[in-house]
């Protein structure tokens, strides 16, 4: 079989060829701090990593200091350290408390504006995490029925602006549902927990937001350029901010009653909002009436999914959302509704205090040949080369204007993937799977695609008729240039879609950057693999004993981002009694050093939306695997405070 073999290569700073766009304006992006981790691996070694941030200048170095106990710092480097933001120490004392003080170099010059350090206590534990200790919602009843809640979907902003990440938490009751299915839920919880563990706020949804996956999207970003994040979520009567002050009248129930009702239990009737809460109390800022409205109810089926419709919110009541950078400096938030027919996108800004929305974007009917193309989740990128970010929710984008780029027909899908996956073509690429099933069986629509994401030209398709579902595009073989796919039939496939393998990788689920390489591992459950290109099976790297994952066969964890240390990715995962979550970090040591994937705009984007319905993993704005020539230099501004 032929192959476009590719070269392994220390990454240097040198011009791009592909994949890159014009300079524009600077977005407006999150305040950091140097983000120090340590972690005690084995015996006495422990390993240190920080970011190199998006705004300092390539040649920035560093120097790495061990304090233990009340001993003076101990300069552990020879020489400043230029090429890598991870280190390797041993303890001399364990039973000592040791800290790691990690300070920038600039023109040969020390500072400790932009230092940042990380103490292990004395006697530290040998293990790959930290942890932060949860408050479970008390377990409860509705209609003679108990429930119990577990952690769930996460998200992150530096929610009280001192340059490191909090974590906003939706608990899930065990009684959450899918659209179609009636019944009764419990409430919908939202929590913020520092990194320390203390709980900043609790926002309840109330009871006329039903709980699950696909329902409460919540968005995490700092919207107003204040350098503190605000949560953004759907919101009804009842909800209870973070100070305890309700929205809309807590007096009004609208949940339907009626027993053998198809809407039994659903709330199909009532007004609905959207708000901005502080991200720092949980005090809703601002309220708006949520666009659009449910009805009709009957106007959300099309020629997507199995091409059905419904009277009873099964379609009505599907969502996802992001942000996006409409003007090119700003964030606005983005939420869409209805993905099988009708898809309605609505934009908002939240400026000085004032939600306000910006546009509306809806394909209006089954006819429309932008209706049926939504999908589980949507992904957010400039893929015009504007400055300014489109929004991809699946086989069709909108432009940053509201109205639409192209539709490609592919129709709805349950995975979609969208960065540079082909390091020899310009632009970005869109990676999918599709459903054929039922009513829409007769249309063959290819079950596999990948797509242009700037003109929608279809590159590659496979397997027409096909209901697919599940499908996953990353770098997981060097030998091969770009990204490899999997998922339905063909194997695994290089980035042409050609078979490389009649084997493919033991998940189709999440990816991470983990190992000291730039091929993208395996996240699947509390697993993670790596994929073995020569022998064409899967070896475990790491299994996070006590932890599991969420969302059923989906088995996505909590969050997966570059939260801190260097540019490889943490893990989220909740603990099987839901009392703790636990951040995993890679211990592996790593040549290649990258701005932190966080001042990345297309990735920070991806983490703001990973936790909508079918949660997707980060991809960054440039292509990130073997073979590739650079990162580009973030094009960002930090505001002043």
């Amino acid at each position: 079989m032929q192959k476009r073999v590719i070269s392994l290569a220390v990454i240097f700073i040198t011009p791009l060829v592909f994949c890159s766009t014009a300079t524009w304006a600077q977005r407006q992006m999150e305040a950091l701090g140097r983000g120090v981790v340590a972690v005690r691996a084995a015996g006495k070694q422990v390993f240190i990593s920080w970011r190199l941030l998006g705004t300092e200048p390539v040649g920035t170095a560093f120097n790495v200091y061990r304090k233990s106990g009340t001993k003076a710092p101990v300069l552990l480097n020879t020489a400043p350290l230029t090429t890598v933001t991870c280190f390797i120490d041993s303890l001399g004392d364990a039973s000592l408390a040791t800290s790691w003080l990690v300070k920038p170099v600039v023109n040969g010059k020390e500072a400790m504006a932009g230092s940042g350090e990380f103490a292990l206590p004395a006697s530290a534990p040998v293990q790959q995490y930290l942890s932060i200790p949860l408050q479970p919602p008390a377990a409860s009843t509705i209609m003679d029925q108990s429930y119990t809640y577990s952690a769930n979907d996460a998200s992150v902003g530096d929610v009280d602006g001192d340059g490191e990440y909090e974590v906003i938490l939706k608990w899930e009751p065990s009684n959450a549902r899918n659209p179609p299915q009636p019944g009764f839920t419990g409430s919908q919880i939202l929590d913020a927990y520092t990194l320390k563990g203390k709980l900043l706020w609790r926002i309840d949804l109330g009871k006329n937001i039903r709980a699950g996956a696909a329902y409460t999207q919540f968005m995490v970003y700092d919207l107003d350029g204040d350098g503190r994040a605000e949560l953004v979520c759907k919101t009804a009567d009842g909800t209870i901010d973070g100070t305890g002050k309700i929205i809309g009248d807590s007096t009004k129930d609208w949940r339907t009653y009626t027993a053998n009702d198809p809407t039994y239990g659903k709330v199909v009737n009532g007004p609905e909002y959207l708000t901005v809460f502080d991200g720092r109390t949980g005090a809703a800022l601002a309220t708006s009436p949520f666009i659009p409205n449910r009805y009709p109810l009957n106007g959300w089926g099309g020629i997507g999914g199995n091409g059905g419709n419904d009277n009873n919110g099964g379609r009505a009541d599907r969502y996802t959302a992001g942000i996006a950078y409409l003007d090119g400096v700003h964030p606005s938030v983005v939420f869409v509704r209805g993905w099988y027919g009708r898809s309605v996108l609505a934009a908002w800004d939240f400026r000085n205090g004032k939600l306000t929305s910006r546009w509306v974007f809806d394909s209006k009917d089954a006819g429309n040949p932008y209706s049926g193309m939504g999908n589980h989740s949507l992904s957010v990128a400039d893929v015009d080369g504007d400055g300014k970010d489109e929004i991809c929710i699946g086989a069709m984008t909108v432009d940053d204007d509201g109205k639409g780029l192209f539709t490609t027909g592919l129709r709805h899908g349950d995975a979609l993937h969208m960065t540079c996956m082909d390091p020899d073509r310009p632009g970005m690429e869109v990676f999918g799977i599709h459903e054929s099933e039922e009513k829409t069986l007769a249309l063959q629509t290819p079950g596999v695609a990948m797509f242009d994401a700037k003109t929608g030209k279809i590159l590659w398709s496979m397997a027409p008729g096909v209901d697919v579902g599940r499908g996953v595009a990353a770098d997981i073989d060097p030998t091969h240039a770009g990204f490899e796919n999997w998922g339905g039939p063909g194997g695994l496939r290089d980035v042409q879609g050609k078979t490389i393998s009649e084997k493919t990788p033991s998940s189709t689920n999440f990816v991470v950057w983990w190992d000291g390489d730039l091929t993208r591992e395996l996240l699947d459950k509390n697993r993670i693999d790596k994929w073995d290109w020569q022998q064409e099976t899967t070896n475990n790297l790491l299994t996070a004993e006590g932890c599991t994952a969420n969302n059923g066969t989906k088995a996505t964890p909590c969050l997966s981002a570059d939260l801190f240390g260097d540019w490889r990715e943490e893990v989220i995962w909740r603990t099987t009694d839901n009392k703790e979550l636990r951040i995993y970090t890679t211990a592996i040591p790593t040549a290649y050093r990258f701005y932190t994937l966080m001042h990345d705009p297309q990735y920070r984007l991806a983490i703001a939306w990973q936790n909508v319905s079918y949660n997707q993993p980060p991809h960054p704005g440039f292509y990130l695997g073997a073979g590739m020539k650079q990162q580009p230099v973030p094009n960002i501004t930090i505001p002043k405070k």
